[in-house]
């Protein structure tokens, strides 16, 4: 483990301030996931963010000033030259420390986040539906219920695992939903046009709640999705994510864009597509079904189109976890979607190595011991997260 100035320090402990809080950006959590890939770092991390470790340190410190105490600890952390045998727990007592005081100024410990009081906040698992007004519903995957928009209108209904909306309304102005599924689960939603989209895990969809007549049907997508469109004409269908616009007419397709891909990857089932860079409309290409075209995401490069075995990028709509030729690293990211678990590399070996396989709604202890018995891979599963070590 390479040895870090005060500055970074601090910096880290506010992105563990912020991990706490929920309030990490994505590249903030980009940055503090590689730092836990360290052993050491994620040990730390365990220990102090603990929360009955951060209570038992947060009544002491609200008993003084918080600032001197912060001052002090540096001051003296930053001088000393202890023995060997006491790096660790100086270690811990520097972070704990930016922490815990990052904490009691930011007033967590009296809102209520470590007790029982309740707290306006819907849990990572919810599926969640953001209105034209911006406010926003947690989807009861087991219920239903009906969607209306800021005229009390009922536009779509949704029951179970789908949402459709209606498009029978007389509103003729262009207003969104954000549609947002977390890591864990899948969903299915029905456009106003008829266009039916499956998303896949970590996904998000902003869409209009009725496309206008004499207008492109226009939607955003970050994260993965299926679109079966339905034919218009007269109405091009665009799918914007990323750098890359997707415009079809009626087609199946299935698209792929989240934020820590380095590519936008559109794969054509049936019908065909026209992609175009979003800032240069001459780097351009049409696909054919049974190949997939790629854009880099912020690079130049012109979008490469190559044959595919499409069925392998479909596979999540039905619950199946398919890899192939893909690093570690990738294949990780994909399980913690799949399955909503965070997962820490800690063996750098095995990070860009590629592997292949299958599996259909298997646990994921099954599939962590495939790999411990096919390729050795070692690991620890506590607190909802898995260690590979």
């Amino acid at each position: 483990m390479k040895k870090m100035q005060n500055t970074e320090k601090q910096y880290i402990a506010e992105l563990i301030y912020k991990s706490i809080t929920h309030t990490l950006s994505e590249s903030e959590q980009q940055v503090l996931k590689e730092w836990l890939e360290d052993k050491e770092h994620f040990e730390l991390y365990e220990k102090i963010t603990n929360s009955d470790y951060i209570k038992s340190k947060l009544a002491i410190y609200q008993k003084i000033d918080a600032n001197k105490i912060y001052n002090g600890l540096e001051k003296r952390l930053i001088e000393s030259d202890q023995k060997v045998r006491r790096l660790k727990l100086k270690k811990i007592l520097r972070y704990a420390a930016i922490v815990v005081v990052l904490l009691g100024i930011g007033g967590v410990y009296q809102s209520g986040y470590f007790t029982s009081q309740p707290k306006l906040v819907f849990p990572n698992e919810s599926i969640t539906l953001q209105l034209e007004n911006g406010n926003v519903k947690v989807i009861n995957e087991d219920g239903s219920s009906t969607v209306t928009n800021s005229e009390g209108e009922v536009v779509g209904s949704q029951t179970g695992k789908q949402l459709v909306y209606t498009g029978t309304n007389e509103q003729e102005k262009l207003v969104y939903n954000t549609l947002t599924i977390p890591y864990g689960k899948r969903f299915e939603i029905q456009l106003s046009d008829g266009t039916i989209v499956n998303l896949n895990a970590g996904t998000s969809l902003k869409y209009p709640v009725k496309f206008i007549k004499g207008k492109q049907r226009t939607v955003f997508l970050k994260g993965e999705a299926f679109f079966n469109v339905a034919k218009d004409k007269d109405h091009p269908f665009i799918v914007n994510s990323e750098g890359l616009d997707v415009q079809v007419l009626g087609t199946q397709f299935n698209m792929s864009s989240y934020p820590e891909d380095l590519n936008t990857d559109v794969v054509l089932v049936e019908g065909s597509v026209y992609l175009s860079a979003s800032k240069d409309k001459s780097n351009s290409a049409i696909l054919e079904p049974g190949f997939k075209g790629s854009i880099n995401k912020k690079s130049k490069e012109k979008i490469s189109t190559k044959p595919v075995i499409t069925s392998i990028y479909t596979a999540w709509i039905e619950g199946e976890l398919v890899f192939r030729n893909i690093t570690f690293k990738d294949m990780l990211k994909r399980m913690e979607r799949h399955y909503n678990i965070e997962i820490v590399n800690t063996n750098s070996v095995l990070k860009e190595e590629k592997f292949n396989a299958s599996f259909r709604m298997e646990p994921i202890e099954k599939i962590l011991e495939y790999f411990k018995i096919t390729y050795g891979i070692d690991y620890e599963i506590k607190d909802n997260k898995i260690l590979i070590k």
